[in-house]
């Protein structure tokens, strides 16, 4: 039980929470701030590190991963010195993988160098579109010729570079989707998160929807042939679903996101940040104060951190499941058994069998690609009363 982190491995993830703009589909814990004292913020995010680095000492260190908001806004001398001070407070995995967000519209050619010269090593980039018409419908503040540009020069800085797209977007055909899909897998691109465009509540569209605003979204079945030509153009471009919105060539998966759902132990910084770490045996689940100027005193106080609770060992086992069926690997079902003190109910996996949605190999429980079409309802059967 205290050793179960190790199957997923170490990480830390650093929030932050500042975008140039706010898209009306995104309910990240992003803000848009006309002034920025990112010295203050800097010192914040050490004196966290400090903190937390007391507690998990000598843990190595496999992942690390600045995420948001828009993180490609932060000073490159301010990433520098975070890296230089994680490096400082743990022991390192050799081959550390080191993930920096960027927006296009927040980067040019000087900073993505002094980014890798600080010590990152991969560029996740928020694409989303690769036309203009629906750029301006997601509110993002860069044209498809700034995105290649920034793309392109990105590719010169980094080996690795990954970039997201959204689709199940209004009035988007599906020939539409495929020409885009197969125009961005002939960028040298290694690394895809292709995510379907969903309404959240407390968003701009989510508004707009609730006042029959937002038009032009595809029926559930359109959607549904999107996921599967997705599916296909990208399995004939060698480039695999490791995870249900993650595609990948061999060896070029997000190690730190694969940290989260191989359900290993990671530290979070940050506004809004969480975590999951093992302390005396005990995995807990950590939050940190989600507005940014609250965050920001309470860490200057002593702790950025809003809640700290002990995860029951039932809670643990559903988690490994959320988690862990998302990949396409699957998840042990020891492992599951370990952690709930019983193993996984065999009536609540028959029917699913029988449709066709999971498969079991050994000791390996996975989701087939039926069923991570409809992967949520997979799961709430799986962990049912």
């Amino acid at each position: 039980m205290s050793d179960d982190w190790q199957n997923g491995g170490f990480g830390l993830y650093v929030h932050w929470p500042f975008c140039q703009a706010k898209c009306p589909y995104c309910d990240f814990n992003s803000h848009v701030s006309r002034e920025i004292d990112q010295s203050r913020w800097l010192r914040a995010y050490l004196s966290e590190l400090d903190r937390i680095a007391a507690e998990t000492a000598g843990r190595v260190l496999n992942t690390v991963f600045f995420g948001g908001g828009t993180p490609s806004l932060m000073d490159p001398e301010m990433v520098a010195a975070i890296l230089e001070r994680v490096r400082q407070l743990w022991p390192t995995s050799n081959d550390m993988e080191i993930t920096l967000e960027a927006n296009p519209g927040s980067v040019e050619a000087g900073k993505f160098v002094a980014f890798r010269d600080g010590g990152v090593n991969r560029i996740s980039m928020g694409i989303q579109a690769l036309n203009d018409r629906d750029l301006q419908r997601l509110g993002r503040i860069h044209t498809v010729s700034e995105a290649k540009e920034a793309f392109d020069i990105a590719r010169n800085a980094f080996d690795r570079v990954s970039f997201d797209l959204i689709y199940a977007r209004q009035d988007q055909t599906l020939e539409d989707w495929k020409s885009e899909l197969r125009e961005a897998l002939s960028m040298a691109i290694d690394h895809l998160s292709l995510y379907q465009l969903t309404i959240e509540q407390g968003t701009a569209f989510g508004d707009r929807y609730e006042r029959g605003k937002l038009r032009g979204l595809p029926e559930d079945d359109l959607a549904a042939d999107m996921y599967e030509v997705t599916q296909e153009v990208c399995a004939e471009a060698g480039m695999l679903p490791y995870e249900v919105s993650n595609y990948a060539a061999e060896g070029s998966e997000s190690r730190h996101n694969r940290i989260y759902w191989r359900y290993g132990d990671y530290v979070g910084i940050g506004p809004g940040a969480h975590a999951r770490l093992t302390l005396s045996g005990q995995r807990q689940a950590i939050e940190s104060w989600r507005n940014p100027s609250k965050w920001l005193e309470a860490s200057e106080a002593g702790t950025g951190e809003s809640l700290r609770e002990a995860i029951s060992r039932e809670g643990q086992a559903a988690e490994l499941l959320l988690m862990g069926l998302r990949l396409t690997e699957g998840v042990s079902l020891s492992r599951y058994e370990a952690l709930a003190g019983q193993p996984l109910e065999g009536r609540r996996m028959e029917s699913l069998f029988d449709l066709g949605m999971i498969a079991r190999e050994g000791d390996t429980l996975r989701v087939l690609p039926q069923g991570r079409m409809v992967l949520n309802s997979v799961l709430a059967e799986l962990l049912a009363d």
